[in-house]
């Protein structure tokens, strides 16, 4: 497999993405999550670049991107929503499905809902757009949203260091022995930059907005019925898997897979994970 690797210019920023496959084939746009980019998907590209069409941006603030102080430039969903808008455009990608993971689903709803006529479906992999699928994990962060003091924020910095990285990596992992620690190690290396942390907290606050969006995302998927595929580690205690099942509530033909996994199924069941995503692939019309 051959991977590309670019930047290009969105609005002054520099936006890096990972491109795979051959660009005349069906493409599959990769949202990553927090506190990772696109190096998330380097094993996922690989597996099914043979048949699809791949594209994993960074989006600003993470990976290779641009990341502007948090006092400089609008850290929100929907300010990230819009970079990731204009850089499919400026490729010229006006029909593709959806993986979003984590942070990649509230980008990644807000694609939908801008331009439902571009999204041939949908892989959802422990990215969450309902209440059940919220966990006590976020208990400190709703404290966040109700009360943006500093000492509500400063409570949430340990979620930037090392220890929480690796947490997030292997919670809920029955073999950690799986887990390649060559990624939490680049996240960190990120996430320790002087100012990045300003700018999780500016992205913790505003995820608050994204809850009350859900009901309209729901709508989204009861109207538009996009064919969707939840594959979730069920073991995950950021979104539990109630998020994923509350999916077949709204999609007629949601097909849910609950893996042995965690927050990040692709570290420990790539293989599985791949297989399940290529047939849905497979299944869907261009």
């Amino acid at each position: 497999m051959t991977v590309r690797h670019h930047t290009v210019e969105i609005d002054g920023l520099n936006v890096f993405y990972r491109e795979a496959g051959d660009p005349s084939a069906p493409t599959l746009v990769l949202l990553h999550g927090f506190p990772t980019s696109s190096i998330a998907y380097r094993e996922l590209m690989a597996e099914l670049a043979d048949e699809f069409h791949l594209i994993a941006p960074d989006y600003p603030g993470f990976g290779h991107s641009s990341a502007p102080a948090a006092d400089e430039w609008d850290y929100t969903f929907d300010h990230l929503a819009d970079v990731v808008d204009r850089l499919l455009e400026t490729l010229g990608l006006t029909r593709y499905a959806l993986h979003i993971h984590d942070y990649g689903a509230p980008i990644g709803f807000r694609l939908a809902l801008r331009h439902p006529e571009r999204i041939t479906g949908i892989v959802t992999q422990n990215g969450n757009a309902y209440d059940e699928g919220l966990t006590p994990f976020w208990d400190p962060i709703r404290a966040y949203w109700a009360d943006p003091s500093q000492a509500n924020g400063d409570a949430l910095r340990g979620l930037f260091t090392r220890e929480a990285t690796h947490w997030q990596y292997t919670h809920g992992v029955p073999d950690t022995s799986l887990v390649n620690p060559d990624n939490e190690a680049f996240d960190q290396a990120l996430l320790d930059r002087p100012g990045n942390q300003e700018i999780q907290l500016a992205l913790f606050l505003d995820y608050g907005v994204n809850p009350g969006r859900y009901p309209d995302w729901q709508d989204y998927l009861r109207t538009q019925q996009p064919p969707l595929l939840a594959v979730w580690g069920r073991n995950d205690e950021i979104f539990g898997p109630d998020g994923a099942r509350a999916y077949a509530r709204d999609v007629k033909d949601a097909r849910i897979h609950l893996l042995d996994a965690g927050h990040f199924p692709l570290t420990t069941r790539l293989k599985q994970s791949a297989a399940l995503i290529r047939d849905f692939l497979r299944g869907l019309s261009d």
